[in-house]
């Protein structure tokens, strides 16, 4: 029979019942103050699970976390505290022996509390002699709490007390003697707390003497490498795009990983239940429902469910919702509990965790069938008073109601918004639910907007037209925000009933009647205006007039919202110069249109300056950077559905073919772009001027296959009065033999083409015909003066396209070649045609020698110290080389060199 004991009365007088023996040697004990035994089962430090993923950066923290006389761990249901401090406990190096107690509910009192504490120790081997055990539940003695603190300084080293879950207890008594104990044991009381609330401790003092070291719920979170061994730990192999979208999803809740992980386990998908949100939904869906929502009072989890709607909880704004006028409280109290619930960094509102929120979205129409489309027109109309037109319209457009929605798009000038891409490109996605056909003029207005956002010009005019009928019909007149709107679309979709100038002077007057603080709101109104203005000049062939514009549009462009419009602007303006030829002035904007950022990001602005950056480079004969700037270009959805930039996207993709020597595949590339060549529908989306690009380019693949009627029959569709085509079938005529034909085509067209490409063709087309006509001196002449005109541009590939006829001049007039700066014949070993000499400034003495040392493979610091120059200065002239040599890279700046015979 195990030896019986008695323990002297603690300060209340009372005796407690007699125990057993504890290992340390001290009185045990073995029941509280109620006379229920102590479960054993709460001292024992929780097993570590069989996928543990053990986290050094955490277990590093912990190390450091004993010297101090607190540790907290806190954060939300299932972020993996007590996981955490258990594998820590039973493998860390601690500063003494670790005490374990699970604390629950049914210990929230002092007598129970204590009970468990100094059972728990002794559990543990840790003597604690002539410690009185509590007698009553309702409180404990000064004298019980004192003796254990002077029990603990007597102890030779530390002790680790880790009490799991503390949150369960609320008795302000038991923190105070808590405080008591630990302010009093001399440093031999180290204590671990896991709670998903900050105790009642006084943690504001511990904090400002340093003595607390804190691990919250941010710092639980897996990382992306954490989650992929997690996953690993069940048995799957992750891919990173999978990996990094369930971390993201659940943003490293250590409990949604987790059941994630089980549920891909089973499923026959892994990766596509890692893709679908959904999934993960249903993995967490009851977890969630019982450890978080219900664990809350009807009022909290009525305001949960309600405001599941939102992406932002504003106090407020959940008042509105709930009918309630507690929402601040309750939203305090859930973001002090880690309940998923957080506070916005800027403090306004809270943020609901991702998967909670969904969770919650699905139980709200379970819970109150129907009652989703009400709370989302209780937000719409909240944001629309308190200035959130995004919001408001999301919510509206999630109600179904649309007539509100495009209604606070009109009203407010915001038409524009839904043009200027990026972010703002949501605004049309919102849209696609909305009836193409509701009855309302503002939805129709709209309609047309989203039309044009998506290079629909005539659905856009169809819905204008449709949204006048309306407006007409109507009882009240339009706003004045409306009729400038829709004269704004007109203009942009190219309305043919009105001139450019007129239409686009209408809209600036209607635009003067509306209201001040709205056009200041939307500046994106009058650079839409001139931008628009400006597409119209150049689709008419009004280039000069065009460049103006585009000029006047990127100026205006000075509001963040404008970011993208202003590199819309300076692509089309550097595409416009780089056709013309002017290559120099195309470069510069192309490059301000790719710097152009801003802090409003605008990724949807892209296409059109990658493709203006792939035009420049392919009358460079650059046919390399041409494709490395075309494929961007072309995998953008603005481009492909632009009808301009889808067309002259076509064009550089034909020019490519036909580099790569083959022009079969150049016409496929535009009978795509053009229906098989064929005037019909496909040809109608394209203006004037463009269908004259294609059909240039056209007529320049069949003669790279040297049928002469086909190339003069592709050309019926333009105007041959035009400088550009003119030069084109002259070059045709030329081809077939007859120079005399391509002569008088460009006498007749009064000009050599537009710019300095047009100039350059038309005289390379004189001098073949004069080649024809046996007048060799009149040939060079014209080619000296195409060599002139390309030289400041680095304009090289009309000699390209011309081929080895202005080879084997060059060849014959070498002089020629080197006195404008030419390279010699060669071939890249790419196309089998072989590249025609480029125009380049000649190299100075000094760029030899460094083009020398570069030969030798040397690096810039190496050939500075050889040739006693800065490495800056290198690096210039080496930039230099490569812009006479028309290379990009060391390699071929000297392969060209030798050809040259400059080394």
């Amino acid at each position: 029979m195990p030896r019986r004991t008695a323990v002297a009365a603690d300060s209340g007088g009372q005796r407690a019942p007699e125990q057993d023996p504890a290992p340390g040697g001290g009185p045990g004990i073995a029941a509280t103050p109620a006379g229920d035994p102590l479960l054993a089962a709460k001292f024992e430090i929780p097993p570590a699970p069989r996928t543990l993923v053990r986290r050094r950066r955490l277990a590093d923290r912990l190390d450091g976390c004993a010297g101090a006389p607190l540790t907290l761990v806190t954060g939300p249901a299932g972020a993996g505290k007590t996981t955490l401090v258990a594998t820590w406990a039973a493998t860390a190096s601690s500063p003494g022996p670790v005490v374990w107690l699970t604390t629950e509910q049914e210990e929230n009192g002092p007598g129970p509390f204590w009970a468990y504490v100094i059972g728990a120790f002794r559990h543990c081997g840790v003597p604690l002699p002539d410690v009185p055990p509590p007698a009553t539940g309702d409180g404990v003695g000064h004298a019980t709490l004192v003796r254990l603190a002077w029990a603990l300084t007597r102890l030779p080293r530390p002790v680790v007390l880790v009490l799991d879950g503390l949150e369960q207890l609320t008795d302000r008594r038991i923190t105070d003697g808590l405080d008591f104990v630990l302010g009093h044991a001399a440093g031999r009381l180290r204590l671990v707390v896991t709670s998903r609330v900050e105790p009642l401790l006084p943690l504001h003092r511990y904090r400002t003497q340093g003595l607390i070291e804190e691990i919250r719920g941010a710092d639980l979170a897996f990382t992306g490498v954490e989650a992929r061994r997690l996953l690993e730990r069940h048995g799957l192999k992750p891919s990173e795009q999978s990996t990094t979208a369930l971390v993201e999803r659940t943003q490293g809740w250590a409990a949604g990983l987790r059941l994630c992980a089980l549920a891909m386990r089973r499923s026959d998908d892994p990766e596509g239940f890692a893709r679908s949100f959904a999934a993960s939904r249903q993995a967490v869906a009851d977890y969630l429902l019982a450890e978080v929502l219900r664990a809350h009072p009807a009022p909290t989890q009525e305001l949960l469910l309600r405001t599941s709607i939102l992406d932002r909880i504003t106090p407020s704004l959940a008042d509105e919702l709930t009918g309630r006028s507690d929402a601040s409280r309750i939203l305090t109290s859930l973001a002090h509990a880690n309940s998923l619930v957080e506070p916005t960094r800027d403090g306004l509102g809270y943020d609901c965790h991702p998967l909670f929120a969904a969770v919650l979205r699905a139980h709200l129409r379970i819970r109150h069938p129907g009652l989703e489309p009400e709370l989302h027109r209780r937000a719409a109309r909240w944001y629309a008073e308190h200035g959130g037109s995004t919001r408001a319209l999301r919510h509206a457009g999630a109600a179904g109601d649309w007539g509100h929605a495009a209604g606070l798009v009109v009203d407010r000038l915001a038409v524009g918004r839904l043009l200027t891409g990026g972010n703002d490109d949501r605004l049309v996605r919102l849209f696609d639910a909305m009836p193409d056909e509701f009855p309302a003029p503002a939805a129709a207005l709209v309609a047309a907007a989203c039309s044009l956002a998506r290079h629909d010009r005539p659905g856009c005019r169809a819905r204008l037209a449709r949204a006048q009928a309306l407006f007409d019909a109507a009882a009240d007149p339009p706003s004045a925000a409306a009729r400038a709107e829709h004269a704004l679309l007109r203009l942009l979709s190219g309305d043919a009933a009105q001139t450019p100038e007129t239409s686009a002077a209408r809209t600036s007057g209607l635009l003067d009647r509306v209201p001040a603080h709205l056009l200041a709101e939307h500046p994106e109104a009058e650079s839409l205006r001139l931008l628009g203005l400006a597409v119209r000049l150049l689709g008419e062939d009004r280039t000069d007039e065009a460049e103006a514009a585009f000029r006047d549009a990127a100026a205006s462009c000075t509001a963040p919202v404008t970011d993208g419009l202003r590199r819309e602007c300076l692509a089309r303006l550097a595409l416009t110069e780089s056709l013309r030829g002017d290559l120099r002035r195309a470069e510069e904007h192309a490059l301000r249109a790719n710097a152009a950022d801003g802090a409003h990001r605008t990724p949807a602005r892209r296409g059109a300056a990658a493709l203006a950056m792939a035009v420049l480079a392919t009358e460079r004969a650059d046919f390399a950077d041409a494709r490395r700037h075309l494929h961007p270009a072309c995998e953008e959805e603005a481009v492909r559905l632009d009808p301009c930039l889808a067309a002259e996207s076509a064009v550089v993709r034909s020019r490519l073919g036909l580099h790569d020597g083959s022009p079969q595949q150049a016409l496929a590339v535009l009978d795509a772009a053009t229906g098989d060549g064929r005037a019909g529908p496909s040809l109608e989306r394209y203006p004037r001027r463009t269908l004259e690009r294609l059909a240039i380019a056209r007529s320049a693949a069949h003669l790279a296959r040297c049928d002469h009627e086909q190339a003069l029959s592709a050309l019926d569709v333009a105007e041959p009065s035009d400088g550009a085509v003119a030069v084109a079938l002259a070059r045709a005529h030329c081809a077939a033999g007859d120079p005399a034909r391509a002569r008088r085509l460009l006498a007749a067209a009064g000009r050599h083409g537009t710019g300095p490409a047009g100039h350059v063709r038309s005289r390379l087309v004189l001098a073949r015909a004069a080649l024809l006509a046996g007048d060799r001196a009149a040939a060079d002449g014209w080619v000296a003066q195409a060599l002139e005109t390309a030289r400041p541009e680095l304009l090289r590939l009309p000699f390209v396209e011309e081929g080895p006829w202005l080879r084997r001049l060059l060849e014959r007039r070498t002089d020629l070649a080197r006195s404008h700066g030419w390279l010699s014949p060669e071939r890249d070993g790419t196309d089998g045609a072989g590249s025609v000499p480029a125009p380049a400034e000649p190299l100075t003495g000094r760029e030899r020698d460094v083009l020398r040392c570069a030969s030798r493979m040397l690096s810039t610091a190496e050939i500075a110290d050889e040739l006693g120059l800065s490495a800056n200065t290198v690096k210039t002239h080496l930039r230099s080389i490569f812009r006479k040599l028309s290379v990009s890279r060391r390699g071929e700046a000297v392969r060209r060199a030798v050809r040259l015979g400059v080394l």
